[in-house]
Parts: C-alpha cells; sequence; structure tokens
C-alpha cells in the first residue's frame, strides 16, 4: 500500500512513539497489518497518533502469556508504522491498517502520563529499511517458494500459485513471514533478520524445522 507521506530519510520518523506490544504480531517494512483496536487505553494512543505522526511502534512482550498486562518486558526491536487506513465501527471500535516503514531499536522506555507505553527509539540500525525492494536479487526465491509449498501440503491450505508468481520478492518473504503461524520466538527472529535474505534463509529454516516436527519431509511430499 503507497502512503501519502513517503519517508526518504530515518530522521523524518519520530523518536518518541507510543508502542503496542501483541505476542505473535509481526510488521515489516511495507508490510501491511490489519488491528481491531477496542481497549479504551489503545483507543486514546490510535487517537493521540492521529493529531500528529501517524505512526505507531509494533513490538512483542518477551512472554507471551503477560500480553494482556500494561507493565512487563518488550522486545527491544520493533517496526514503526503507519496508519494508512482507518474506519469507526459505531461499536466503540477502530479497524485500522498499519504499513510498515522501518524497523527500530528501543533506546528508553519514558515516563509518560498517557494510559499507553511509550518509547524513545533509534532507526540507525535499519536504514536500509526505507529502500524499496532493497536485497531482492540475491534471495533465493526459489527455495522460499519450495518451503511455502511443502507447509502448504502439510497443512492442506490453498495457495493461489499465479499470484505467488506475480509478487515480487520482497512482498512475497515479508508477507509470508508476517502471516507465518509461527511463536513470538520466531516472529522476532525474522523481524530481525539484517536484511531480506537473511529473513528469507530464517523463514525457510523455521518452516523446514516446523516440517520435521511433523514428521513430513520432502521426499514424502512428492
Amino acid at each position: 500500500m503507497s502512503i501519502n507521506r513517503p519517508y526518504k530519510s530515518t530522521a523524518e520518523l519520530a523518536n518518541s512513539i507510543a508502542i503496542f506490544p501483541l505476542p505473535g504480531a509481526l510488521l515489516l517494512p511495507r508490510g501491511q497489518m490489519p488491528l481491531n483496536i477496542f481497549e479504551s487505553r489503545y483507543m486514546s494512543m490510535i487517537d493521540d497518533a492521529l493529531k500528529v505522526h501517524r505512526l505507531i511502534g509494533m513490538v512483542q512482550p518477551k512472554d507471551a502469556s503477560n500480553g494482556g498486562t500494561h507493565q512487563f518486558d518488550i522486545h527491544n526491536v520493533g517496526c514503526v508504522g503507519r496508519i494508512t487506513q482507518i474506519a469507526e465501527t459505531g461499536d466503540g471500535r477502530y479497524m485500522l491498517t498499519l504499513t510498515g516503514v522501518a524497523r527500530f531499536r528501543v533506546a528508553e522506555e519514558l515516563s509518560v502520563m498517557t494510559p499507553y507505553r511509550q518509547c524513545r527509539v533509534e532507526y540507525d540500525e535499519f536504514v536500509a529499511d526505507l529502500v524499496d525492494r532493497a536485497g531482492e536479487d540475491v534471495v533465493d526465491r526459489k527455495n522460499v517458494v519450495e518451503a511455502l509449498r511443502r507447509f502448504a501440503e502439510m497443512r492442506h491450505l490453498h495457495v493461489d500459485w499465479k499470484e505467488i508468481e506475480g509478487t515480487h520478492t520482497e512482498m512475497l518473504v515479508n508477507a509470508l513471514s508476517m502471516i507465518s503461524p509461527f511463536g513470538v520466538r520466531e516472529k522476532q527472529a525474522l523481524l530481525e533478520a539484517k536484511d531480506l535474505k537473511t529473513r528469507a534463509e530464517v523463514l525457510v529454516a523455521i518452516t523446514e524445522m516446523e516440517l520435521a516436527r511433523a514428521g513430513t519431509t520432502p521426499s514424502t511430499l512428492q
């Protein structure tokens, strides 16, 4: 999804942002994440973001079992997203879409009066995130698609292979990473991968581990 305010430099991004801790929720640059917001503290967070920069930082709790509490440890790498679509439901909820912009590292959590948490973040490590389709040419796309094929067969999933064929590699790798049914640790590893090539390799490795746990090998699926 295109955004009305493309960012040419991380200097254009806010250094103090609200964070939304959500276990298993992975946002990546240029990826799109639908969110159903209903808690009052996060309704306030959205209202405040819309008044200024429209940016929200997605992070994962370190302990997913504490995902419903306010104070818990979070992973120190997340991804900032811009609110690109929003609708009021009429029953006290927001339905919105966040479009990923760039990853960040949490420098410190801020002491604030808002009902939601805020952090000072740094983007220096992730300036390449602003470059569309960076590193596609060195990704082993064939290996990614093969891992997807095997996983889809194991889970009896329908895949539109024609659509997959027409999807550019960055979108393919990031979309598969975001929608994958893996746990917090695996999602965090995908997020923290240094570049697209590494993320693709991590995605394939995690998928192969899942296949091995299920007792599925390439030969049984051919």
